[in-house]
């Protein structure tokens, strides 16, 4: 079978055959301007000489155009011509000597026009218009034109077939960007700034979703006011992704807060955070690396639920990563937890971060973690500064996991 034009001789199978190849061609991403693309290619290869493809900017009810079989689309400003294929020449919009524009027919009681005959130009071309159209919703148009014989009866079939498959695909793209955006919207509000420090530490924090995701992940910072000028510092994240793990990253910090303020160790505060979750049952486990800053005693205490270590960029940009003793994620309930203590002075920057910064895949973990100790800092870079680099040098841009960072250092006091 592959005849473009498909005349009917090649059978019931042909179109059958062209069909399934749709399927494959069409809808191989999310992104709806590919699917447009896909669209274009595939009734070109099998239909056409030339096609386009026409959206509209937001999906609307089909009955909103007219039913009428001879109507015209009344909206055709807001179609964006987003995909072509085939002969250009074909899609000239005017013809010579005045004639009238190719134009896009309306529906016919539901139904979409199908072909009409085009002498307009100097070159007669066989006009086929069908709306992307799928569950109720119109989302666009899609132009076939064929130079040459008249379009079949399975030439028809089989370009409606992979106009409604391209309108379900589109229609699934947009509602995957939809409760995208939602989830974004309401991880950014979970997320939103930390608790304030004292004014002895110097805090900045970073979030960066990743592009490549289906949906956002757990990924959370926060810091606690303690007594004494002492600061808790944390940085978490929820296994798996999506709104679930939006919300359950949010009850995290929500009962972090709560815990700290007994103002435990870390560790402790880790077991009672992982008593908590296992027995609420309903939480997804989290790794979490909590590390006390007590800026009097220039000491920083850390505690690690299965979580990366930290790193320490000395006064002179050099980086170290910390050793610290690793126990199971929040909510498996085994407990287990040890604190490490370590001085940090004024000069250290202590940087925090979740795996999606180092992660690489067909990488060891070791390797890139010794990547981002091996950053080396300019003397005297502050914490926004640090963070901005150590974002850069890793390439956290193209990570293929949420990154959540947090960058803290001893401010210095000035003699009075």
């Amino acid at each position: 079978m592959t005849g473009r034009g498909g005349e009917d001789a090649t059978g019931v199978g042909a179109s059958f055959a062209a069909m399934e190849d749709a399927v494959e061609a069409i809808g191989t991403t999310l992104d709806e301007r590919t699917t447009c693309v896909e669209l274009a290619e595939f009734v070109c290869r099998e239909v056409c000489d030339a096609a386009a493809v026409d959206l509209l900017p937001t999906d609307v009810p089909a009955a909103q155009y007219p039913h009428e079989p001879d109507a015209r689309y009344t909206h055709e400003p807001d179609l964006t011509r987003v995909a072509t294929g085939g002969r250009d020449e074909l899609l000239t919009p005017w013809a010579a000597h005045g004639a009238r524009p190719l134009s896009v027919q309306a529906l016919d009681e539901g139904e979409p026009v199908t072909a009409s005959l085009d002498l307009s130009g100097t070159v007669p071309r066989q006009v086929m218009t069908v709306p992307l159209l799928a569950h109720g919703r119109l989302y666009g148009v899609l132009l076939a034109i064929r130079h040459g014989p008249a379009l079949s009866d399975r030439s028809t079939a089989v370009t409606h077939h992979a106009a409604r498959l391209a309108a379900v695909h589109l229609g699934h793209s947009r509602q995957h960007d939809a409760v995208r955006g939602t989830v974004l919207s309401l991880q950014r509000a979970l997320l939103a700034e930390p608790g304030r420090p004292h004014p002895n530490l110097d805090l900045a924090t970073r979030y960066l979703p990743s592009g490549g995701s289906v949906l956002v992940g757990g990924d959370w910072f926060e810091t606690v006011r303690l007594h004494f000028g002492r600061t808790l510092l944390a940085v978490g994240d929820v296994m798996g992704h999506g709104l679930d793990a939006a919300v359950d990253m949010n009850a995290y910090r929500s009962m972090l807060r709560y815990v700290a303020s007994t103002d435990l160790p870390p560790h402790r505060v880790l077991r009672r955070l992982d008593s908590a979750v296992a027995e609420d049952g309903a939480r997804r486990p989290a790794t979490c690396l909590l590390v006390q800053v007590d800026p009097t005693r220039g000491t920083a205490t850390l505690a690690s639920a299965g979580h990366l270590p930290p790193v320490v960029f000395a006064g002179d940009g050099s980086g170290e990563l910390l050793q610290v003793p690793v126990g199971p994620p929040l909510g498996t309930g085994v407990g287990g937890y040890e604190a490490a203590t370590r001085a940090l002075a004024p000069e250290d920057t202590l940087v925090m971060f979740t795996d999606g910064l180092v992660e690489r895949r067909d990488e060891d973990i070791d390797v890139s973690l010794a990547r981002l100790a091996g950053l080396r800092l300019p003397p005297g870079t502050g914490v926004d500064e640090a963070l901005d680099a150590v974002l850069v040098w890793l390439d956290a841009r193209h990570a293929e996991d949420d990154v959540a960072l947090l960058a803290a250092r001893i401010r210095r006091r000035h003699p009075s």
